[in-house]
């Protein structure tokens, strides 16, 4: 069953937050003859985005266009400050995420599902630099300092920014088996830790 990654993108989205995800994705779909998944950047809008250090990046979809996506990915970064007061990308969050497969923030992305009130009275990760700033979204959440990734039930978080290419492999394994997700990380030359939940 092939499923759709979408990577939600914004001005000053932490480029690896969204480029390691979809590297993993793609990549594994790639091994795999293209059949296991649809990966693609999602925005409010489809003009260009800037990213953190000016990188320009165009989004696939935007809100009104994008398929249905079975794996949310919801990038982090210094723009998370401003898409917490953004109620059309949280309304749109809400939306995908009752109907997603899985829902996983990256890094400070955190802090959009903190609002959304999704993290209340439960685990999570993000950025070491962030922390501070979560127990004031979301005082009921329990921080999990020393881990790379947390999840329950469909929702997942991780930490700083190259932890969220652990998670997308713990995505991967759990989907479709350690064996191809394996394979993934030789490819990439990448040592991937299977134990960071």
């Amino acid at each position: 069953m092939k499923r759709t990654v979408g990577i939600l993108i914004f001005d000053d989205a932490e480029v690896l937050d969204f480029a390691g995800p979809f590297e993993v994705f793609s990549v594994t779909s790639e091994l795999n003859n293209f059949e296991l998944f649809d990966v693609f950047t999602v925005a409010k809008t489809i003009e260009p985005i800037t990213a953190v250090n000016g990188l320009s990046v165009n989004p696939k979809y935007d809100f009104a266009n994008a398929p249905d996506i079975d794996i949310l990915i919801i990038t982090g970064g210094a723009g998370t400050r401003n898409q917490m007061e953004d109620r059309e990308t949280l309304n749109w969050i809400k939306k995908v995420h009752r109907g997603s497969l899985i829902t996983a923030s990256i890094c400070s992305g955190s802090r959009l599902l903190g609002v959304l009130g999704l993290l209340d009275s439960k685990p999570y990760c993000t950025h070491h630099g962030v922390y501070d700033h979560m127990s004031k979204i979301v005082p009921s959440g329990i921080p999990q300092k020393s881990k790379r990734f947390v999840g329950f039930d469909k929702l997942f978080t991780s930490g700083g920014i190259s932890a969220g290419i652990d998670l997308s492999f713990h995505i991967v394994e759990n989907l479709h088996g350690k064996a191809i997700a394996s394979v993934t990380a030789e490819y990439m030359e990448y040592d991937w830790n299977e134990s960071s939940l």
